[in-house]
């Protein structure tokens, strides 16, 4: 026989593998077999398979020459040759594993690094935490608690058109202050005053006398020698009424009863309108377009102390006094002893939250082989990278949002899930490997699904930074960073963990003791002995440790069952009456934030606003019509076009007609009166100081020079405006007939602010969704190597958006800025399950579409179900929270992990075995494993033949 050299040896395993190159690279043989490299040695051994299902697969061992002489073995795992298995037109020739394969041999490389020399990769993302923790120091002064700038949207056109109105009509709270013409909301506090028994009326002399008590001893509120006198809003020289009734009343209780007779609502004296200040009221019944009924009974009345605003030091001032006012005012009403009526009062600041933190572990029975410190430093992972992302984000100056605080919980769910993946993973490698190999295995095996994962969560929060309300923008800010070192700090300090956990094991010693132990009972020591110092057994048969009891649920009863032809059509059926409900659910969402659900559950708040629904909702905001550039008033023509304008708006079914207050309507009727002249230019604005005589407000309403108007307004009253989708559609018709008039007009009032969420809210959530959902489908096409098994992923995706969104009508949670923050969260988790069971769906070497889904959920499915019950735990708390957010992230959590589960359990797997051209055809894989099996014999017998290292 002639010897074999390896150059020989080489073109004969060339030569011996061209048929299988011509379809196809090697399954099972690395790239160096076939290239021109360094004198290589080949043998093969038969190696335990490490899936129950596959007893006598092969393990390839790649036999270097060492300088010294020696041989250095480098053993190819399962995974790598799953990962080769996919690379040249593995899975139905529809490949796009470009991504992928490098990543994971990347991944593998940093397992093994890992796996050498644990504790610098245990050491750094401590110091690192360290570090950056010290930017909780800047926390108090970046907490941002402006409710309008954090949950209105950033440029939306009511603060345009503030601005416009703030250029036009400068306020003047310290000389000529008019609430109605309020450019801003203003800095007020605010009682609502309610008769104390159902049927009593508030306009009798005992109620009265309280109502004037509670307004004595509001302005002789002090804050630090700061007295209401100092800080309110002024007219005429005075503190600004909180009701007109109050001045009327002139601090005797027994002028409300001598006022009765004449009292008349909505207006009274013909020009002072009481629909903000009187509730409940009961009148006597008059003629439709009567807006001057006498008045029988009232059950509430609302109190207004407006502050000054006018300049810095004035502003800083107020909030002094405000703060105050919300400290002391539970003892202040307390120590009224009030009989007659009932208050709760509101400040334009404060709600206070609170944020609980749960977690949790994992253990298991083995004295040995529990991961009862993997569990623990997990989760400790998690907070790191809280306390690592909150610390650079708050070092950086990003603002701090309430919202921000439910973070935690996430990151929280995502590790543990995380963590799960790797345990699951190590559990599956040979127990006799060295570490080094082991942790290999396992990043190779876990550390891509991981990957996928993490990417589609970090993207779907970073794109949710693209939105125009802040809150949202700083959540996910602050979440998407977290994401990140999360993901840095599992793949470093958890695996860190995880490797030197394995070397305790590996020397079999005691979890808590770390003395060693014995592997095999004693039946003398007793059963208590037994089960708490004698472990580290694993199954002989795989060289793993044994099969978790869930893991041989999924592959010998859910899986089997799961992929039975009548369980396919019941779960197809089940699918479709989830999809029709969530559907309809879409259709019932409303949208809108309500100021109410930012606070506490027990804030007074609370009752202020139920009540001031219940007594204040017939008459709403008083809006400003307004003329934003110079026009000819005196012109006919233009006189009439603007006439037409006023009308239109006044005839929407959300305006009074007959509440509406305009200076040239009473100037028109002024000078019709007494024989002005306004028909020309100088005239019109020379004789304009008659009408500011007859009625002193109009000279507010019309910014005037003695050359031209520049600019005026009028103000219409609005009606049955009672829900969220009535202030939307307000809005939407006053703007419209603005736009549609031949005279530039623009309409605003402050609460514009807040109801142009329900302009953007929709659209700036679909944007969301669609645009994450394309990013999505991206990275599952990189890192998924099926592109079909992508589209699956996002269509997932898709499914349990449409499921969150629709039961969450069903659930009474609207679509604002705090749900549309939980759907972007949803974006993230919704593709976590179904990525996992995807990919170890395209990953596994069965040779049916059935079987691929059994060995998917008896691979992920207990990992699966461990991540979706610890982030539903992680949350529970939150179900008990005081507070409208912190329970709404509740709810859409639970939602999405209990959709995404039953899709990456039940939906995918079943779903993904209807379409076999996303795996490779079973005839395809049968050529493939016999090609292999034969190039296998071909090397094994050449491998018989002696080497001879050419060197």
């Amino acid at each position: 026989m002639q010897p074999v050299g390896n150059t020989d040896l080489e073109s004969f395993l060339d030569s011996s593998f061209s048929l299988v190159t011509q379809c196809q690279r090697p399954a099972a043989l690395p790239s160096s077999v076939t290239e021109k490299t360094s004198p290589v040695g080949l043998a093969f051994l038969p190696a335990p398979s490490t899936e129950r299902s596959q007893p006598h697969s092969w393990s390839l061992r790649e036999t270097r020459s060492l300088p010294g002489g020696g041989q250095e073995q480098q053993r190819l795992s399962p995974a790598s040759k799953r990962e080769d298995a996919m690379g040249g037109g593995g899975v139905g020739g529809c490949r796009t594993d470009c991504v992928e394969r490098p990543l994971s041999r990347a991944l593998r490389g940093l397992g093994g690094l890992v796996g050498a020399h644990p504790w610098p990769f245990l050491l750094l993302p401590l110091l690192l935490s360290a570090a950056l923790g010290a930017g909780f120091m800047q926390l108090p002064s970046r907490q941002a608690n402006d409710i309008e700038a954090q949950f209105t949207p950033r440029g939306g056109p009511a603060k345009a058109e503030r601005r416009l109105a703030l250029e036009r009509f400068p306020t003047r709270d310290a000389e000529n202050f008019s609430a109605p013409r309020l450019t801003t909301e203003g800095a007020f506090a605010s009682f609502v005053v309610v008769a104390s028994q159902p049927g009593h009326t508030l306009l009798t002399r005992e109620a009265f006398a309280e109502v004037l008590g509670l307004d004595a001893a509001v302005r002789g509120l002090d804050a630090g020698g700061l007295t209401y006198e100092q800080v309110c809003a002024r007219r005429d020289g005075a503190c600004s009424s909180p009701n007109p009734l109050l001045s009327a009343a002139a601090g005797d209780p027994a002028r409300i009863e001598a006022l009765l007779p004449g009292l008349t609502f909505p207006l009274w004296q013909g020009r002072v309108f009481l629909g903000a200040s009187l509730g409940g009221v009961s009148v006597d019944p008059g003629a439709a377009e009567d807006r001057s009924r006498p008045v029988r009974a009232a059950k509430a009345l609302r109190l207004y102390y407006y502050l000054r605003e006018d300049d810095p030091a004035q502003r800083e001032a107020t909030l002094k006094w405000l703060k105050t006012f919300l400290e002391r005012i539970p003892d202040l009403l307390s120590n009224l002893r009030l009989t007659s009526v009932q208050i709760d009062s509101e400040g334009t600041r404060g709600a206070r939250m609170g944020l609980q933190k749960h977690l949790r572990g994992r253990t298991w029975l083995d004295c040995v082989r529990t991961k009862v410190w993997a569990a623990s430093f997990g989760v400790l992972s998690s907070g790191l990278a809280v306390l690592s992302s909150f610390g650079l984000l708050l070092f950086c100056g990003v603002p701090f949002v309430i919202t921000a605080a439910n973070a935690p919980f996430l990151i929280l769910g995502v590790g543990v899930d995380d963590m799960f993946i790797m345990v699951s993973c190590w559990q599956q490698t040979k127990v006799k490997d060295r570490i080094k190999d082991r942790m290999a295995d396992t990043y190779a095996e876990a550390a891509v699904s991981v990957t996928i994962t993490t990417l589609t969560d970090v993207l779907a929060f970073y794109i949710g930074i693209a939105t125009s309300f802040p809150s949202i923008q700083s959540f996910c800010i602050y979440t998407g960073t977290a994401f990140v070192f999360c993901y840095i700090y599992n793949l470093t300090f958890f695996g860190a963990v995880l490797a030197l956990n394995g070397r305790r094991e590996e020397s079999n010693r005691h979890w808590l003791t770390f003395m060693k132990v014995p592997s095999e009972t004693e039946d003398s020591r007793g059963s208590a002995y037994n089960m708490c110092c004698v472990g580290g057994s694993y199954d002989e048969t795989t060289g793993a440790e044994f099969e978790h009891p869930m893991n041989g649920f999924f592959r010998k009863y859910f899986g089997p069952f799961l992929v039975h032809p009548w369980t396919k059509v019941f779960v197809v059926v089940l699918y479709l009456g989830y999809l029709g409900g969530s559907i309809y659910g879409c259709t019932q969402v409303k949208e809108g934030i309500d100021l109410r659900n930012l606070a506490s559950d027990h804030s007074y708040v609370i009752q202020y606003y139920n009540w001031e629904d219940e007594y204040f909702k017939e008459y709403g905001p008083r809006v400003m019509v307004v003329v934003t550039k110079s026009i000819p008033y005196w012109n006919s023509t233009v006189h009439a076009d603007l006439e037409n304008c006023m009308q239109l708006i006044e005839n929407s079914a959300y305006v009074d007609k007959y509440l509406s207050e305009s200076w040239l309507r009473m100037y028109i009727t002024v000078a019709n009166r007494t024989s002005l002249n306004v028909d020309d230019h100088s005239s019109f604005i020379g004789n304009l100081s008659v009408l500011f005589q007859v009625n002193p407000d109009s000279r507010w309403d019309v910014n005037f020079t003695d050359l031209e108007i520049s600019a005026s307004r009028f103000f219409i009253q609005t009606v049955n405006v009672t829900s969220a989708i009535d202030e939307r559609d307000l809005l939407e018709q006053l703007r419209g007939l603005a736009v549609d008039c031949n005279i530039p007009l623009i309409v605003y009032h402050p609460a514009f602010i807040y109801f142009d969420q329900y302009l953007v809210i929709a659209q700036n959530t679909i944007q969301n969704v669609v645009i994450a959902t394309g990013a999505m489908l991206l990275i599952s096409l990189l890192l998924i190597p099926n592109p079909l098994c992508s589209l699956w992923v996002t269509f997932a995706i898709a499914s349990v958006i449409i499921g969150v969104t629709g039961f969450m009508a069903f659930w009474d949670v609207n679509l604002d800025s705090i749900s549309m923050i939980n759907l972007v969260i949803c974006i993230g988790f919704s593709v976590d399950f179904s990525a996992h069971i995807s990919y170890a769906f395209v990953s596994s070497e069965k040779p049916s579409m059935n079987d691929r889904a059994v060995d998917a959920l008896y691979r992920l499915g207990y990992p699966v179900v461990q991540g979706a019950v610890s982030t539903i735990v992680g949350v529970l708390v939150l179900s008990l929270a005081a507070t409208y957010i912190f329970r709404t992230f509740f709810k859409i959590m639970f939602l999405v992990i209990l959709f995404g589960a039953a899709h990456g359990l039940i939906f995918i797997p079943v779903f993904l075995t209807f379409f076999g051209f996303c795996g490779r055809l079973e005839r395809q894989q049968q050529i493939g494993r016999m090609h292999y099996e034969n190039s296998a014999s071909i090397a094994g017998n050449v491998m018989k033949l002696p080497t001879i290292n050419s060197s």
